[in-house]
């Protein structure tokens, strides 16, 4: 028999206060209620109502999957639904992400969930993924940090590998601390163990405390350096569309943007 009951409600938003750094009476003058009133939730002297979960919740940042999580151990039913990207209901989500990318061409972009799962992409990403050695990295799911810094995959072909490692994990830490996910967690220790160069370097160092990170890849005789920018959903009331994020790369330098215009041609041309 399954004797492990999950954390009651106080004990998980004072977890979520302690990891945004919130005293109790930080986030009592936020929600605009008494810290007394705080203290007695998270000691579970005092049981939330629904409309107290999702207030507290809101102030905290804590992301919608486990805002749902929160109401289930008050003892309310989910509010926010989850459905698949392929669901009837998601059609006019799915066609603007198509759109976007399709309308990004010939400049690489791609859709993914929150644990870097690769769902859409453009045809400019598909002339980069014939770089990948290892055909395992291109079988579904694909996630696109493990094909960016695996040894099989692009990482041979990243001439700037150690700060654009860093950049990435810089990115993924910081994710892991807003969504306090432990798969999150588990994948970055497996990316900070592949073998990388420059470790601890000062390039390194000042690559994870930038804004902007180019990745310079080689692809064949030519070097591609590209930036990239995220958009998401920041109004979504879906689990889904709150976690999908839009990764666009743009062109850094006009020889970028005339190479990548160039293949384009090519492989239009070719069909």
């Amino acid at each position: 028999m399954n004797t492990h009951q999950p954390p009651p409600i106080g004990a998980l938003l004072r977890d979520w206060r302690q990891l945004r750094r919130f005293s109790q009476l930080d986030l009592a003058l936020e929600a605009e209620i008494s810290q007394k009133h705080l203290s007695f939730i998270e000691s579970g002297r005092s049981r939330p109502s629904r409309e107290m979960v999702l207030l507290l919740a809101e102030h905290l940042g804590v992301p919608l999957r486990e805002r749902n999580a929160l109401l289930l151990a008050a003892g309310y039913a989910p509010i926010y639904p989850e459905r698949p990207l392929e669901d009837p209901s998601l059609n006019a989500a799915r066609s603007a992400i198509d759109l976007i990318l399709k309308g990004h061409e010939p400049y690489p972009a791609i859709a993914v969930d929150r644990h870097w799962t690769l769902l859409a992409y453009n045809n400019a990403v598909t002339r980069l993924l014939g770089l990948v050695a290892d055909a395992e990295l291109l079988k579904p799911p694909v996630n696109v940090l493990r094909l960016s810094l695996h040894p099989d995959g692009l990482a041979p072909f990243i001439l700037n590998l150690a700060e654009w490692r860093a950049h990435l994990l810089a990115r993924l830490r910081q994710q892991v601390r807003a969504t306090a996910d432990p798969k999150l967690g588990e994948f970055l220790g497996e990316l900070m163990s592949y073998p990388h160069p420059g470790t601890g370097t000062r390039h390194e160092a000042e690559a994870e405390a930038a804004i902007v990170v180019p990745m310079q890849l080689k692809l064949g005789e030519t070097t591609l350096s590209l930036i990239s920018t995220t958009t998401v959903f920041g109004t979504s009331v879906d689990v889904t569309l709150s976690e999908l994020a839009l990764e666009t790369f743009f062109p850094a330098d006009a020889a970028t943007g005339e190479a990548l215009r160039a293949l384009a041609a090519q492989a239009e041309s070719a069909t």
